[in-house]
């Protein structure tokens, strides 16, 4: 990648630390055989998954101390895959997805400064509902995936597609019109939704403006 600037930095979780290498800010760009483009990813989007976004870090702190033990998880949207990155370091069943092309690379050489061992990736495209490549869940999980109105029924449609009869899907979003709209879509699929603000935020700039939302099928 030409002309990208980058930022290192280390996130505490309790006992465990989170090497990552991030886009500088959200001013890089880099597309140079126009493949993000091709994929319908503007200059402007282009730099949004390579940053930690508050909603990341609020999935990462809940996340990694969920009770994940014999669940097999997917990563929805996963941008710098901040949570996969933790649940691959307690070694968790995790498999992480984006659409963006650069985001694999991106996990790769996370994953490696972290010394720990490769994270399956599937880049996937919400509007192509299933991949064989990715099967079924137990529990999925994302953050900040509802910044579009058309996202609402492609999410929901895909988490569907790739959950099992009984499966839990922890989501955590900033305040966004689309929210109430997402939770009918996943009611209509089976699935309870409670909500709830997470507690002890602290390690963000400014307080989280957002909730949790655990979407439930028995």
């Amino acid at each position: 990648m030409k002309n990208i600037r980058f930022k290192y930095q280390t996130i505490e979780f309790g006992e465990e630390d989170i090497h990552i290498r991030t886009l500088k800010d959200t001013q890089q760009f880099s597309d140079t055989n126009n493949v993000a483009e091709n994929l319908g990813i503007s200059s402007a989007t282009w730099p949004l998954f390579g940053v930690v976004w508050p909603s990341a870090e609020v999935l990462a702190n809940y996340i990694q101390e969920y009770d994940f033990k014999n669940k097999r998880i997917l990563e929805v949207g996963c941008g710098i895959g901040l949570s996969s990155l933790i649940l691959n370091k307690l070694n968790a069943d995790i498999t992480a997805t984006d659409y963006h092309p650069e985001a694999e690379n991106f996990l790769d050489i996370n994953t490696e400064l972290n010394n720990d061992e490769e994270i399956p990736f599937v880049r996937v495209d919400w509007n192509k509902i299933y991949s064989e490549k990715l099967g079924k869940f137990d529990l999925i999980i994302g953050s900040d995936l509802l910044y579009e109105r058309d996202h609402v029924e492609l999410l929901s449609s895909f988490i569907n597609a790739h959950s099992n009869k009984k499966c839990t899907v922890i989501l955590a979003n900033p305040n966004r019109g689309h929210q109430s709209k997402f939770n009918t879509e996943m009611k209509n699929h089976g699935f309870s939704c409670i909500s709830f603000e997470p507690e002890h935020t602290d390690y963000l700039d400014e307080p989280y403006k957002g909730k949790i939302f655990k979407y439930i099928r028995e």
